[in-house]
């Protein structure tokens, strides 16, 4: 007879990946227990996705209201806590935090922080649970960055910053990236004077050059967003009320007074879960999986954020999902990520899909270009949207291998371009679509034309 065990699957961490192969392990009629310290449902719905959809959505209309005639000269004031009050009830609405909905699928639910004792048993809140396999899916959590003094300031958080009940007048971001790009663009179009201060050369660094060009100009043109490049921070002071950000910028070091300093310096594995206990392999960057998510551990797996990788919600349900069905089907079908879309709720919004540029670069592949700007259609003129751009990346066998589109809910654009991608659609196929003409994707007809033009 073989050993007993409380469950045959315990699963850690209730965020996207978690939740969908805790789902679907159960409903292949496994018995499955779920374990979260936090939050049940993960950052998607209760700290990052969601409440930042939200946040921005507001922010966006207040920013939309303002640049119309018809509005000019109206005092439109609005409450702040009565947007965060609203932020937090769809949360709640989206099932935030609510173990009764893992219930109701037949999960059982443990509330607490797991710590491996051996690769079979975790302790949680001084009770021990036994299984036969675990899925690690702990998520990520704030990098910490060296800066002297951070821990002596009163700082926000990405997740705290759009439940902020008051606006400062002056708002310090650390990060250009996705978030601080996204936390800038709230703070900015509700009236705040926004600073962001990024160590690399440009904005989005992880973006190509159009879309980090894009992102800026809008931002300093249209938003009053003061953006400093190549400025690290090494020290925060808090002489209350205000903060002084010290920073170096050309090697000269240099110093900003503000009432809010926002840390949006990225996310890192979570990985504090006594992993050595139960021989599971990791680095600081991530735990180490095969192609099938296993770990070190042959009954232990991970999936999302933890393994350090480029993630998202989309992506991390899509591992759950598929790591889940390949446990229930006893087959070894490894992730296929092409065509998943990386969004920057900017506005215009940010899309890219597919390989960047720099990653073409980096992997010594042949690729061609072609970038139609919104000036060059009727929309700009229809809907007074100067800014924006469609970029399409081809292969030498003229299929579609990335993309980025920056425009107003660039996200609806996306979707064609994904399926091209995860596909391997010719260009002609998109050239030869009809398109709306009097619409944002009409960009996407007139790129796919001058890539084919192209020899």
């Amino acid at each position: 007879m073989g050993k007993k065990y409380d469950f045959e699957y315990i699963v850690i961490g209730s965020g996207p990946a978690g939740s969908a192969a805790a789902t679907c392990l159960t409903k292949a009629k496994k018995h499955v227990a779920i374990v979260e310290g936090r939050f049940f449902g993960g950052s998607n719905i209760n700290t990052r996705n969601i409440p930042f959809d939200v946040a921005l959505d507001f922010s966006h209309t207040y920013r939309k209201l303002l640049s119309l005639p018809e509005f000019k000269n109206q005092d439109l004031s609005f409450s702040l806590p009565t947007a965060v009050s609203h932020q937090l009830q769809v949360i709640l609405n989206c099932g935030g935090n609510n173990q009764n909905l893992f219930k109701a699928a037949g999960v059982s639910c443990i509330s607490g922080y797991a710590n491996f004792l051996d690769n079979n048993t975790i302790a949680v809140n001084n009770q021990k649970y036994t299984a036969k396999y675990f899925i690690i899916a702990t998520g990520a959590k704030l990098r910490t960055l060296e800066i002297s003094g951070v821990d002596q300031v009163n700082y926000l958080t990405p997740e705290t910053a759009i439940k902020a009940h008051r606006l400062p007048k002056v708002v310090v971001i650390v990060g250009g990236g996705s978030t601080g790009c996204e936390i800038a663009t709230y703070y900015a179009e509700l009236g705040t004077k926004v600073i962001i201060l990024e160590s690399s050369s440009r904005l989005l660094p992880h973006e190509d050059k159009e879309s980090s060009d894009a992102v800026t100009n809008y931002f300093t043109r249209e938003l009053g967003v003061m953006v400093l490049t190549n400025s690290k921070v090494v020290a925060i002071e808090q002489d209350n009320p205000i903060k002084r950000v010290i920073f170096v910028n050309n090697r000269a070091e240099k110093m900003i007074r503000t009432d809010c300093v926002v840390l949006a310096t990225g996310s890192q594995p979570a990985l504090d879960l006594g992993l050595e206990n139960a021989g599971i392999k990791y680095k600081n960057s991530g735990i180490i999986v095969d192609r099938y998510f296993e770990t070190s551990a042959k009954n232990i797996y991970a999936i999302g954020d933890c393994l350090g990788k480029e993630s998202s919600t989309e992506i991390a349900d899509y591992e759950g999902t598929l790591l889940a069905n390949n446990l229930i089907k006893k087959t070894k079908n490894p992730a296929d990520y092409h065509g998943f879309v990386r969004l920057t709720n900017t506005n215009p919004t940010l899309v890219t899909i597919g390989f960047s540029e720099d990653d073409l670069i980096r992997r010594d592949r042949k690729y061609k270009t072609a970038v139609v700007p919104f000036s060059e259609i009727f929309v700009s003129k229809i809907y007074n949207s100067p800014y924006g751009f469609v970029k399409l990346i081809s292969d030498k066998a003229n299929r579609l291998i990335g993309a980025c589109i920056f425009a107003p809910h660039a996200e609806l654009l996306s979707s064609e371009l994904a399926l091209a991608i995860r596909h391997n659609l010719p260009i002609i196929e998109i050239a030869s679509t009809p398109h709306l003409i009097n619409n944002y994707n009409y960009a996407i007809k007139l790129a796919a034309k001058k890539l084919l033009a192209q020899k």
